[in-house]
């Protein structure tokens, strides 16, 4: 028997807390200012308004430093990060937002609303932070 569920939507249930850093920061000074926030994603803000923001998580942070053996010192945000950040959009259906982010391989996505960023939801706030899970 299906049962059907209340629609429930990004806003719903992201995360509000969102770090912006310039990419010219390194890498080792992006995991500082994860590690004292608390956040496992870092916006990497536009150079301009015609550019994209980027995003840095810590895949990125394993390929572009650890892996490769490098300083994280010597390793700027912008040359591992992955631009153009997708987004979700704030009203989107849970459903749906599970759906894209699974089809292109994403844990956590960037809310928007009216062309800004104002949270962030991952695969498990999905199941979490759903109240009718």
């Amino acid at each position: 028997m299906s049962v059907k569920r209340s629609f429930q939507s990004a806003r719903d249930v992201m995360k509000k807390k969102l770090i912006f850093m310039d990419g010219m920061a390194t890498a080792a000074e992006g995991v500082e200012k994860m590690r004292k926030e608390d956040v496992k994603i870092l916006i990497i803000e536009k150079r301009h308004p015609q550019d994209a923001y980027g995003i840095v998580n810590v895949h990125d942070l394993i390929k572009g430093v650890i892996i490769p053996d490098k300083s994280s010192k010597a390793v700027n945000l912008f040359e591992i990060m992955t631009k153009p950040v997708i987004s979700v959009p704030a009203d989107m259906d849970v459903r749906y937002v599970a759906s894209l982010l699974m089809k292109i391989g994403l844990h956590m996505a960037p809310v928007e609303e009216n062309k800004e960023f104002i949270g962030m939801v991952s695969l498990s706030d999905l199941i979490i932070r759903n109240m009718h899970f």
